[in-house]
Protein backbone atom coordinates (compact mmCIF):
# COMPACT_ATOMS: atom_id res chain seq x y z
CA UNK A 1 0.00 0.00 0.00
CA UNK A 2 1.09 3.59 -0.64
CA UNK A 3 1.71 5.79 2.37
CA UNK A 4 -0.83 8.25 1.92
CA UNK A 5 -0.49 11.81 3.05
CA UNK A 6 -4.61 13.23 3.26
CA UNK A 7 -6.23 15.51 4.70
CA UNK A 8 -7.85 13.53 7.36
CA UNK A 9 -4.03 13.25 8.45
CA UNK A 10 -3.64 16.59 9.10
CA UNK A 11 -7.40 16.99 10.38
CA UNK A 12 -5.20 18.35 14.11
CA UNK A 13 -3.37 21.16 12.13
CA UNK A 14 -5.87 22.63 9.66
CA UNK A 15 -8.39 22.94 12.77
CA UNK A 16 -5.64 24.63 14.70
CA UNK A 17 -5.40 26.78 11.68
CA UNK A 18 -9.00 27.34 11.62
CA UNK A 19 -9.14 26.29 8.21
CA UNK A 20 -11.72 23.56 6.77
CA UNK A 21 -11.14 20.07 5.71
CA UNK A 22 -14.28 19.03 4.29
CA UNK A 23 -15.13 20.72 0.73
CA UNK A 24 -18.69 20.27 0.60
CA UNK A 25 -19.37 22.43 3.92
CA UNK A 26 -18.38 25.61 3.39
CA UNK A 27 -18.24 29.00 1.66
CA UNK A 28 -15.65 30.58 -0.19
CA UNK A 29 -14.91 32.49 2.14
CA UNK A 30 -13.95 30.15 4.69
CA UNK A 31 -12.60 27.87 2.23
CA UNK A 32 -8.91 26.16 2.38
CA UNK A 33 -7.44 27.02 -0.66
CA UNK A 34 -5.20 24.14 -0.77
CA UNK A 35 -8.13 21.70 -1.36
CA UNK A 36 -7.10 21.25 -5.08
CA UNK A 37 -9.04 17.70 -5.44
CA UNK A 38 -11.49 18.47 -2.51
CA UNK A 39 -11.77 15.38 -0.06
CA UNK A 40 -9.70 13.87 -2.70
CA UNK A 41 -6.15 16.02 -1.73
CA UNK A 42 -3.40 14.83 -0.75
CA UNK A 43 -0.58 16.61 0.90
CA UNK A 44 2.64 15.42 -0.82
CA UNK A 45 5.48 17.79 -2.54
CA UNK A 46 7.33 14.91 -3.69
CA UNK A 47 8.18 13.18 -7.18
CA UNK A 48 5.14 10.47 -5.87
CA UNK A 49 2.60 13.56 -5.28
CA UNK A 50 0.91 12.26 -8.46
CA UNK A 51 0.48 8.69 -6.87
CA UNK A 52 -1.62 8.64 -4.32
CA UNK A 53 -5.44 7.02 -4.05
CA UNK A 54 -8.07 9.44 -2.98
CA UNK A 55 -9.24 9.21 1.00
CA UNK A 56 -11.77 7.28 2.70
CA UNK A 57 -11.80 3.95 0.12
CA UNK A 58 -13.41 0.98 1.84
CA UNK A 59 -10.98 -2.46 1.73
CA UNK A 60 -12.49 -3.84 -1.28
CA UNK A 61 -12.01 -0.39 -3.39
CA UNK A 62 -8.25 0.01 -1.83
CA UNK A 63 -7.92 -3.49 -3.36
CA UNK A 64 -8.72 -2.67 -6.39
CA UNK A 65 -7.02 0.84 -6.96
CA UNK A 66 -3.90 -1.21 -5.91
CA UNK A 67 -4.33 -4.34 -8.61
CA UNK A 68 -4.88 -0.88 -11.26
CA UNK A 69 -1.47 0.61 -10.07
CA UNK A 70 -0.03 -2.94 -10.35
CA UNK A 71 -1.33 -3.44 -13.60
CA UNK A 72 -1.05 0.22 -14.58
CA UNK A 73 2.99 -0.15 -14.11
CA UNK A 74 2.88 -3.33 -15.83
CA UNK A 75 5.65 -4.19 -19.15
CA UNK A 76 3.82 -6.11 -21.39
CA UNK A 77 5.55 -8.80 -24.06
CA UNK A 78 4.95 -10.16 -27.12
CA UNK A 79 2.35 -13.27 -27.24
CA UNK A 80 2.40 -15.86 -26.66
CA UNK A 81 2.82 -15.78 -22.88
CA UNK A 82 0.74 -16.64 -19.78
CA UNK A 83 1.80 -13.45 -18.22
CA UNK A 84 1.60 -9.42 -19.71
CA UNK A 85 1.23 -11.28 -23.16
CA UNK A 86 -0.49 -9.43 -26.07
CA UNK A 87 1.66 -6.55 -26.81
CA UNK A 88 1.90 -5.30 -30.44
CA UNK A 89 2.70 -6.53 -33.00
CA UNK A 90 2.98 -2.57 -33.49
CA UNK A 91 2.73 -0.24 -30.68
CA UNK A 92 4.64 3.16 -29.33
CA UNK A 93 5.46 2.05 -25.82
CA UNK A 94 5.30 -1.42 -23.51
CA UNK A 95 3.27 -0.02 -20.28
CA UNK A 96 0.75 2.49 -19.39
CA UNK A 97 3.72 4.08 -16.40
CA UNK A 98 6.53 4.37 -19.42
CA UNK A 99 4.47 7.16 -20.73
CA UNK A 100 2.42 9.07 -17.81
CA UNK A 101 5.80 9.14 -15.86
CA UNK A 102 5.05 9.11 -11.92
CA UNK A 103 1.19 9.13 -13.12
CA UNK A 104 1.91 12.68 -14.58
CA UNK A 105 3.29 14.49 -18.07
CA UNK A 106 5.79 12.27 -20.10
CA UNK A 107 8.87 13.52 -22.43
CA UNK A 108 8.72 14.62 -25.82
CA UNK A 109 10.90 12.37 -27.90
CA UNK A 110 9.99 9.74 -30.80
CA UNK A 111 11.13 6.10 -31.02
CA UNK A 112 13.09 5.84 -27.49
CA UNK A 113 11.85 3.59 -24.75
CA UNK A 114 11.04 6.55 -22.57
CA UNK A 115 9.27 8.16 -25.14
CA UNK A 116 5.69 10.07 -23.70
CA UNK A 117 4.85 11.05 -27.75
CA UNK A 118 2.19 9.42 -30.11
CA UNK A 119 1.16 11.12 -33.38
CA UNK A 120 -2.41 10.65 -34.21
CA UNK A 121 -3.24 9.98 -38.31
CA UNK A 122 -6.20 10.99 -40.81
CA UNK A 123 -6.94 12.17 -44.11
CA UNK A 124 -9.37 14.55 -44.94
CA UNK A 125 -12.85 13.98 -44.48
CA UNK A 126 -14.90 12.10 -41.72
CA UNK A 127 -15.62 8.87 -40.75
CA UNK A 128 -19.58 7.24 -40.41
CA UNK A 129 -20.05 8.36 -36.65
CA UNK A 130 -18.19 11.84 -37.46
CA UNK A 131 -14.37 11.33 -36.22
CA UNK A 132 -11.15 11.57 -38.31
CA UNK A 133 -11.28 9.17 -41.04
CA UNK A 134 -8.23 5.91 -40.52
CA UNK A 135 -5.57 6.01 -43.17
CA UNK A 136 -6.21 2.34 -44.93
CA UNK A 137 -2.83 0.33 -43.57
CA UNK A 138 -2.25 2.97 -40.58
CA UNK A 139 -5.50 3.59 -38.94
CA UNK A 140 -5.50 6.73 -36.85
CA UNK A 141 -2.69 6.70 -34.76
CA UNK A 142 1.08 5.64 -35.83
CA UNK A 143 2.92 3.04 -34.24
CA UNK A 144 6.26 3.14 -34.51
CA UNK A 145 7.99 0.05 -33.04
CA UNK A 146 7.18 -3.30 -33.97
CA UNK A 147 7.86 -6.52 -32.62
CA UNK A 148 10.86 -8.32 -33.50
CA UNK A 149 10.71 -9.54 -37.75
CA UNK A 150 7.64 -6.80 -37.81
CA UNK A 151 7.87 -3.53 -39.58
CA UNK A 152 7.04 -0.47 -37.86
CA UNK A 153 4.42 1.58 -39.52
CA UNK A 154 7.09 4.43 -39.75
CA UNK A 155 9.94 6.91 -37.90
CA UNK A 156 9.21 10.03 -36.39
CA UNK A 157 12.29 12.57 -35.83
CA UNK A 158 11.35 15.59 -34.18
CA UNK A 159 13.57 19.18 -35.05
CA UNK A 160 13.68 22.38 -32.93
CA UNK A 161 14.09 25.94 -34.65
CA UNK A 162 14.20 28.82 -32.36
CA UNK A 163 11.43 31.07 -32.02
CA UNK A 164 12.66 34.58 -30.37
CA UNK A 165 10.13 36.79 -28.11
CA UNK A 166 10.68 40.01 -27.26
CA UNK A 167 9.20 41.81 -24.40
CA UNK A 168 8.40 45.73 -24.03
CA UNK A 169 11.07 46.24 -22.30
CA UNK A 170 13.40 44.50 -24.28
CA UNK A 171 13.86 40.86 -22.63
CA UNK A 172 14.08 38.46 -25.36
CA UNK A 173 12.77 34.66 -24.19
CA UNK A 174 13.59 31.99 -26.76
CA UNK A 175 11.25 29.09 -27.24
CA UNK A 176 11.47 26.20 -29.82
CA UNK A 177 9.02 25.13 -32.61
CA UNK A 178 9.12 21.68 -33.64
CA UNK A 179 8.79 19.98 -37.09
CA UNK A 180 8.09 16.43 -37.35
CA UNK A 181 9.01 14.37 -40.17
CA UNK A 182 7.94 10.55 -41.02
CA UNK A 183 9.94 8.50 -42.26
CA UNK A 184 10.90 4.74 -43.08
CA UNK A 185 6.91 4.25 -43.61
CA UNK A 186 6.17 0.04 -44.23
CA UNK A 187 4.05 1.19 -47.33
CA UNK A 188 3.38 5.11 -48.48
CA UNK A 189 1.42 7.17 -46.96
CA UNK A 190 -1.04 9.27 -48.90
CA UNK A 191 0.09 12.62 -49.93
CA UNK A 192 -2.70 14.48 -47.86
CA UNK A 193 -2.01 12.56 -44.22
CA UNK A 194 -2.72 14.77 -41.24
CA UNK A 195 -0.76 14.17 -38.46
CA UNK A 196 -1.21 15.31 -34.99
CA UNK A 197 1.39 14.59 -31.70
CA UNK A 198 0.07 14.51 -28.36
CA UNK A 199 2.11 14.18 -25.60
CA UNK A 200 0.83 11.70 -22.38
CA UNK A 201 -1.23 13.72 -20.17
CA UNK A 202 -1.60 13.42 -16.40
CA UNK A 203 -4.05 10.87 -15.06
CA UNK A 204 -4.70 11.81 -11.68
CA UNK A 205 -7.98 13.58 -11.08
CA UNK A 206 -10.01 11.79 -13.60
CA UNK A 207 -13.08 10.85 -11.32
CA UNK A 208 -13.25 14.36 -10.56
CA UNK A 209 -13.13 15.59 -14.10
CA UNK A 210 -15.61 12.78 -15.00
CA UNK A 211 -18.09 13.86 -12.46
CA UNK A 212 -18.27 17.19 -13.33
CA UNK A 213 -22.10 17.29 -14.67
CA UNK A 214 -22.20 18.05 -18.37
CA UNK A 215 -25.10 20.54 -17.71
CA UNK A 216 -21.88 22.82 -15.78
CA UNK A 217 -19.81 22.05 -18.72
CA UNK A 218 -22.37 23.55 -21.24
CA UNK A 219 -22.87 26.21 -19.10
CA UNK A 220 -18.88 27.39 -19.61
CA UNK A 221 -19.93 27.38 -23.14
CA UNK A 222 -19.78 30.68 -25.65
CA UNK A 223 -19.80 29.33 -28.60
CA UNK A 224 -21.17 32.36 -30.48
CA UNK A 225 -18.87 34.62 -27.92
CA UNK A 226 -22.13 36.23 -26.76
CA UNK A 227 -20.73 38.31 -24.25
CA UNK A 228 -17.72 39.91 -26.50
CA UNK A 229 -14.83 38.66 -24.18
CA UNK A 230 -13.00 36.68 -27.58
CA UNK A 231 -13.45 33.43 -26.10
CA UNK A 232 -15.71 31.35 -27.48
CA UNK A 233 -15.17 27.73 -26.04
CA UNK A 234 -17.44 25.24 -27.43
CA UNK A 235 -18.17 21.24 -26.23
CA UNK A 236 -16.58 18.09 -28.13
CA UNK A 237 -19.14 15.39 -28.40
CA UNK A 238 -18.36 12.02 -29.60
CA UNK A 239 -18.67 8.45 -30.84
CA UNK A 240 -18.61 6.06 -27.68
CA UNK A 241 -17.72 2.96 -29.94
CA UNK A 242 -18.81 0.88 -26.63
CA UNK A 243 -22.59 2.02 -26.23
CA UNK A 244 -22.91 3.35 -29.67
CA UNK A 245 -24.15 6.74 -28.61
CA UNK A 246 -22.52 10.07 -29.40
CA UNK A 247 -21.41 12.02 -25.84
CA UNK A 248 -19.71 14.66 -24.41
CA UNK A 249 -16.01 14.30 -24.47
CA UNK A 250 -13.87 14.99 -21.57
CA UNK A 251 -10.68 13.46 -22.11
CA UNK A 252 -7.85 13.63 -24.14
CA UNK A 253 -5.78 16.81 -25.51
CA UNK A 254 -9.37 17.33 -28.35
CA UNK A 255 -11.71 15.76 -25.85
CA UNK A 256 -12.08 13.07 -27.97
CA UNK A 257 -12.88 10.23 -25.41
CA UNK A 258 -16.39 10.32 -23.37
CA UNK A 259 -14.94 9.11 -20.51
CA UNK A 260 -12.39 6.97 -18.74
CA UNK A 261 -13.10 3.00 -19.83
CA UNK A 262 -12.54 4.41 -23.26
CA UNK A 263 -9.34 6.44 -22.76
CA UNK A 264 -7.90 3.76 -20.91
CA UNK A 265 -9.43 1.17 -23.41
CA UNK A 266 -8.49 2.90 -26.65
CA UNK A 267 -4.58 3.49 -24.43
CA UNK A 268 -4.03 -0.02 -24.48
CA UNK A 269 -5.16 -0.95 -27.88
CA UNK A 270 -3.48 1.74 -30.01
CA UNK A 271 -0.37 2.80 -27.57
CA UNK A 272 0.31 -1.00 -26.97
CA UNK A 273 -1.48 -3.05 -28.78
CA UNK A 274 -3.02 -4.73 -26.67
CA UNK A 275 -6.89 -6.15 -27.25
CA UNK A 276 -9.54 -5.85 -25.05
CA UNK A 277 -13.62 -6.03 -24.28
CA UNK A 278 -14.21 -2.46 -25.85
CA UNK A 279 -11.88 -2.43 -28.71
CA UNK A 280 -11.39 -6.27 -29.60
CA UNK A 281 -9.88 -5.83 -33.19
CA UNK A 282 -6.48 -5.57 -33.44
CA UNK A 283 -5.22 -2.21 -34.32
CA UNK A 284 -3.13 -4.37 -37.06
CA UNK A 285 -6.03 -5.41 -38.32
CA UNK A 286 -5.69 -5.43 -42.61
CA UNK A 287 -2.39 -4.96 -42.48
CA UNK A 288 0.87 -6.97 -42.86
CA UNK A 289 1.75 -7.11 -38.98
CA UNK A 290 -1.21 -8.87 -37.94
CA UNK A 291 -0.09 -11.56 -35.70
CA UNK A 292 -2.82 -14.22 -36.87
CA UNK A 293 -3.01 -15.09 -33.26
CA UNK A 294 -6.71 -16.29 -32.22
CA UNK A 295 -6.12 -15.34 -28.50
CA UNK A 296 -7.98 -11.66 -28.82
CA UNK A 297 -9.00 -9.72 -26.40
CA UNK A 298 -5.69 -10.03 -24.91
CA UNK A 299 -6.57 -7.97 -21.41
CA UNK A 300 -8.37 -9.56 -19.12
CA UNK A 301 -11.55 -7.42 -18.32
CA UNK A 302 -10.82 -7.11 -14.73
CA UNK A 303 -7.72 -5.58 -15.08
CA UNK A 304 -9.17 -3.13 -17.66
CA UNK A 305 -11.28 -2.31 -15.07
CA UNK A 306 -9.58 -2.31 -12.39
CA UNK A 307 -6.71 -0.02 -14.18
CA UNK A 308 -10.27 2.48 -14.98
CA UNK A 309 -10.89 2.63 -11.07
CA UNK A 310 -7.17 3.13 -10.39
CA UNK A 311 -6.82 6.29 -12.78
CA UNK A 312 -10.61 7.35 -11.26
CA UNK A 313 -9.23 7.28 -7.45
CA UNK A 314 -5.95 9.05 -7.72
CA UNK A 315 -5.96 11.94 -5.82
CA UNK A 316 -5.05 15.32 -6.41
CA UNK A 317 -2.15 16.69 -4.87
CA UNK A 318 -2.77 20.33 -2.70
CA UNK A 319 -1.80 23.67 -3.56
CA UNK A 320 1.21 25.18 -2.04
CA UNK A 321 2.36 28.76 -0.70
CA UNK A 322 -1.74 29.93 -0.56
CA UNK A 323 -0.93 32.95 2.04
CA UNK A 324 2.18 34.05 0.18
CA UNK A 325 2.03 37.60 -0.99
CA UNK A 326 3.60 36.75 -4.66
CA UNK A 327 0.89 33.80 -4.77
CA UNK A 328 -1.95 35.87 -4.06
CA UNK A 329 -1.08 38.64 -6.28
CA UNK A 330 -0.25 36.35 -8.96
CA UNK A 331 -3.33 35.24 -8.23
CA UNK A 332 -5.43 38.36 -9.02
CA UNK A 333 -3.21 38.85 -12.17
CA UNK A 334 -4.42 35.40 -13.40
CA UNK A 335 -7.89 36.58 -13.20
CA UNK A 336 -6.97 40.41 -14.57
CA UNK A 337 -5.93 38.58 -17.79
CA UNK A 338 -8.82 36.59 -18.34
CA UNK A 339 -7.07 33.56 -17.93
CA UNK A 340 -9.79 32.30 -15.34
CA UNK A 341 -12.52 32.34 -18.35
CA UNK A 342 -10.99 29.01 -19.65
CA UNK A 343 -9.12 27.66 -17.07
CA UNK A 344 -12.11 27.98 -14.49
CA UNK A 345 -10.26 27.97 -10.98
CA UNK A 346 -13.33 26.22 -8.97
CA UNK A 347 -15.69 23.72 -10.38
CA UNK A 348 -18.68 21.49 -8.74
CA UNK A 349 -19.04 17.38 -9.00
CA UNK A 350 -22.04 16.13 -8.97
CA UNK A 351 -23.45 13.32 -7.46
CA UNK A 352 -20.87 10.12 -6.97
CA UNK A 353 -22.73 7.92 -4.19
CA UNK A 354 -20.03 5.26 -4.39
CA UNK A 355 -17.11 7.35 -4.20
CA UNK A 356 -17.46 9.89 -1.63
CA UNK A 357 -14.31 11.72 -1.85
CA UNK A 358 -16.09 12.38 -5.50
CA UNK A 359 -19.06 12.77 -4.41
CA UNK A 360 -20.43 16.90 -4.66
CA UNK A 361 -16.56 18.25 -4.50
CA UNK A 362 -15.88 21.87 -4.37
CA UNK A 363 -12.23 21.38 -6.73
CA UNK A 364 -10.31 23.62 -8.50
CA UNK A 365 -9.11 21.82 -11.91
CA UNK A 366 -8.26 25.37 -13.46
CA UNK A 367 -10.05 24.05 -16.96
CA UNK A 368 -13.54 24.32 -18.49
CA UNK A 369 -12.93 20.82 -20.45
CA UNK A 370 -13.88 22.58 -23.51
CA UNK A 371 -12.38 23.41 -26.72
CA UNK A 372 -10.92 26.68 -27.78
CA UNK A 373 -8.53 28.26 -30.63
CA UNK A 374 -4.98 28.20 -29.71
CA UNK A 375 -4.08 29.98 -32.86
CA UNK A 376 -2.10 29.41 -35.78
CA UNK A 377 1.10 28.57 -34.10
CA UNK A 378 -0.34 25.58 -31.83
CA UNK A 379 -2.66 23.95 -34.49
CA UNK A 380 -2.21 20.68 -35.78
CA UNK A 381 -4.90 21.00 -38.62
CA UNK A 382 -6.10 18.01 -38.07
CA UNK A 383 -10.03 17.60 -36.99
CA UNK A 384 -11.28 15.61 -34.40
CA UNK A 385 -15.10 15.11 -34.24
CA UNK A 386 -16.51 18.84 -33.50
CA UNK A 387 -12.71 20.33 -32.83
CA UNK A 388 -11.45 21.47 -35.75
CA UNK A 389 -7.03 21.90 -36.37
CA UNK A 390 -6.59 25.21 -34.27
CA UNK A 391 -8.78 24.07 -31.11
CA UNK A 392 -7.66 22.22 -28.05
CA UNK A 393 -9.46 21.29 -24.73
CA UNK A 394 -8.30 23.31 -22.00
CA UNK A 395 -5.56 21.97 -19.62
CA UNK A 396 -6.11 21.55 -16.74
CA UNK A 397 -3.93 23.64 -14.22
CA UNK A 398 -3.93 21.24 -11.03
CA UNK A 399 -0.33 20.04 -10.47
CA UNK A 400 1.25 21.93 -12.81
CA UNK A 401 3.87 23.39 -9.85
CA UNK A 402 4.95 19.79 -9.59
CA UNK A 403 6.08 18.41 -12.58
CA UNK A 404 9.76 19.41 -12.48
CA UNK A 405 9.49 16.50 -9.29
CA UNK A 406 7.24 14.25 -11.01
CA UNK A 407 8.61 14.29 -14.41
CA UNK A 408 12.62 15.33 -13.81
CA UNK A 409 12.40 17.43 -16.75
CA UNK A 410 9.93 19.73 -16.95
CA UNK A 411 7.64 20.12 -20.28
CA UNK A 412 4.03 21.46 -21.48
CA UNK A 413 1.42 22.14 -23.84
CA UNK A 414 -0.21 19.39 -26.24
CA UNK A 415 3.11 18.65 -27.53
CA UNK A 416 5.54 19.45 -25.20
CA UNK A 417 7.51 22.26 -27.08
CA UNK A 418 7.27 24.54 -24.12
CA UNK A 419 10.08 23.92 -21.12
CA UNK A 420 9.07 26.63 -18.96
CA UNK A 421 5.66 28.05 -18.22
CA UNK A 422 6.34 31.42 -19.69
CA UNK A 423 7.08 29.14 -23.00
CA UNK A 424 3.59 27.80 -22.22
CA UNK A 425 2.29 31.20 -22.19
CA UNK A 426 3.43 32.89 -24.80
CA UNK A 427 3.00 29.95 -27.33
CA UNK A 428 -0.85 30.89 -27.21
CA UNK A 429 -2.77 32.63 -29.44
CA UNK A 430 -6.43 32.69 -30.86
CA UNK A 431 -9.06 32.89 -28.17
CA UNK A 432 -5.75 33.64 -26.14
CA UNK A 433 -3.77 36.65 -27.63
CA UNK A 434 -5.60 39.32 -26.23
CA UNK A 435 -4.29 37.73 -22.86
CA UNK A 436 -1.02 36.71 -23.89
CA UNK A 437 -0.35 40.29 -24.90
CA UNK A 438 -1.43 42.03 -21.48
CA UNK A 439 0.67 39.22 -19.89
CA UNK A 440 3.43 40.76 -22.37
CA UNK A 441 2.93 44.10 -20.97
CA UNK A 442 3.20 43.28 -17.38
CA UNK A 443 6.25 44.78 -15.66
CA UNK A 444 9.06 41.78 -15.40
CA UNK A 445 8.24 41.85 -11.26
CA UNK A 446 4.43 40.89 -11.78
CA UNK A 447 4.88 38.43 -14.77
CA UNK A 448 7.05 36.78 -11.75
CA UNK A 449 4.16 36.70 -9.70
CA UNK A 450 1.40 35.25 -12.33
CA UNK A 451 4.20 32.33 -12.61
CA UNK A 452 4.84 31.97 -8.76
CA UNK A 453 1.26 31.18 -8.91
CA UNK A 454 0.77 29.04 -11.06
CA UNK A 455 3.79 27.04 -9.61
CA UNK A 456 1.54 26.89 -6.68
CA UNK A 457 -1.31 25.14 -8.12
Amino acid sequence: MKKIFTITALTFSVALLTMCNKAAMFDEAGYDERLSGGMATVFDETSKAFSHSIDGLNERDELVHEIGDVAFEQTFIAAPSLINGGLGPVFNNVSCISCHHNDGKGTPTAGFTNSSLLFRLSIPGTDANGGPLAIPGFGGQLQDVALFGKPPEANVSISYSDVNVTYSSGETVTLRKPTYTVSNTYQPLPSNYLISPRLAPLVFGLGLLQNIPEATVLSFADENDANNDGISGKPNYVYNSFTHRTELGRFGLKASAPNLLIQSAGAYHQDMGITNYVFPKESSWGQSQLDNLNDDPELADTTLNAVVFYVKTLAVPARRNVTNSDVIQGKLIFNQLNCSSCHKPVVQTGIDLNTKALNNQRIQPFTDLLLHDMGDDLADDRPDYLANGKEWRTAPLWGIGLFAKTNGTPYYLHDGRARTIEEAILWHGGEAQKSKENFMKLSKNDRKKLIVFMQSL
